[in-house]
């Protein structure tokens, strides 16, 4: 008998360490230091000063993660992915209260009929639109358009989504999701749903996504602000640039990225985005605001250790709400990475920025004049200036 047991129970170990044989352990640790000039809290326009200070995630977000799957048969495949977010100067978590704050889905997958996910995730618009985003080679921190006002970084992850996304067909992929706003008896609030096509084909590649965020108070509330805002708390970046629109009742995003390899040591990318905050009844503004935003990268590697990009885009906003004179930036970026092997490399970073124009307040009602906020880095310390002047470098290791 205890003989038998023990068989049974070293085949149960077996069958365990099999089922693992396929999780992966992942991660990334980034910190670096960096200089911003002109900084001031968020919602305030004086007093600000240059800093220079320890920065996590510069480069790419530390983070590490679980990811996985298990074969159904049939060509179908069980996937998971678990991805927490840390700060590597403090150890503290990514965001506090989340023990896995990137991602944290699981969904099945088919080669024929494509892949569907539920949990928290990018939503179809980022995901499609992502490899050509300024962020691939300027990084968030510093290049993302200002404030990220687009969502082509990685700052907006949804709540209670599912996503599905088709198979490669002929360089032709199609991908849509929809988040559970979770009102009671009012199915759309809080809701988030996005639609994305992209075709790839040799060294040309474009992408298109659409994206509605609904806020889940009637009428307006202040995303960004408290848990209610977007599906149980997931929320797009709040900055010196969209501020004054946290009352908005919607976001709606239309994006186009795309790209083109001239040989494997020269590429271009580039973006333009439509960003449209729509009051209601609960709003602080009273008409739509929207921010178009132009951008390009050029990428160039002149050894295989090295390299080197240059980019530039242009946000202009409308004139709403009293504004006479539209807000308007215009971001300049370089960036420098060296590969010290596969794993580990060093960056420096260097951006400008300059506004100019008028925009809404942090009350959402009284006009002031624009001030610069470069990339996502600097969201929650905007300038308190027209200008602002950013910087950094730093050390990445990936496992």
């Amino acid at each position: 008998m205890k003989k038998a047991l023990a068989t049974s129970a070293l085949g149960l170990i077996a069958l365990g360490a099999h089922a693992q044989s396929n999780v992966t352990l992942y991660g990334i640790v980034d910190t670096g230091i960096g200089y911003q000039s002109s900084s001031a809290a968020l919602g305030s326009n004086s007093g600000g000063r240059s800093v220079v200070k320890m920065n996590n995630g510069i480069w790419a977000g530390s983070r590490f993660g679980l990811k996985g799957g298990e074969d159904l048969g049939g060509g179908t495949k069980a996937i998971f992915q678990l991805e927490q977010g840390f700060n590597s100067a403090t150890g503290a978590q990514g965001v506090s209260g989340l023990a896995f704050n990137r991602q944290a889905w699981v969904g099945v997958t088919n080669s024929t009929f494509g892949t569907l996910t539920a949990g928290r995730q990018y939503t179809s618009y980022y995901t499609l639109l992502s490899p050509y985003s300024p962020t691939t080679w300027l990084t968030g921190a510093y290049g993302a358009h200002p404030g990220d006002i687009d969502s082509l970084d990685t700052l907006y992850r949804v709540n209670n989504s599912l996503v599905y996304t088709s198979p490669n067909m002929h360089g032709l992929t199609v991908s849509g999701s929809y988040a559970l706003g979770g009102v009671a008896g009012r199915l759309n609030a809080g809701s988030t749903w996005s639609a994305a096509v992209q075709y790839l084909n040799g060294p040309f590649g474009i992408a298109a996504g659409f994206q509605r965020i609904n806020n889940s108070t009637l009428g307006g509330g202040a995303w960004g602000a408290d848990s209610t805002a977007s599906n149980n708390g997931s929320e797009p970046g709040v900055s010196g640039i969209n501020n004054g629109y946290r009352t908005a009742q919607a976001q709606q995003r239309v994006a186009v990225t795309g790209g083109y390899a001239f040989s494997s040591q020269l590429d271009v990318s580039f973006s333009y985005s439509n960003v449209q905050y729509i009051p209601g009844v609960g709003s602080a503004f009273r008409h739509q605001a929207t921010f178009n935003t132009a951008g390009a990268v050029l990428h160039f590697k002149p050894i295989s250790a090295l390299d080197l990009a240059a980019g530039y885009s242009y946000t202009r906003a409308t004139e709403s709400n009293g504004i006479s004179s539209a807000a308007r930036y215009h971001q300049f970026n370089l960036s420098q990475y060296y590969s010290l092997s596969k794993r580990t490399g060093l960056y420096a970073l260097e951006a400008y920025q300059r506004a100019s124009g008028q925009t809404i307040g942090n009350n959402g009602i009284s006009i002031i004049n624009a001030t610069a906020d470069i990339g996502d880095g600097q969201n929650s310390a905007p300038s308190s200036s027209r200008s602002q002047v950013a910087a950094g470098v730093g050390i990445i290791h990936r496992f």
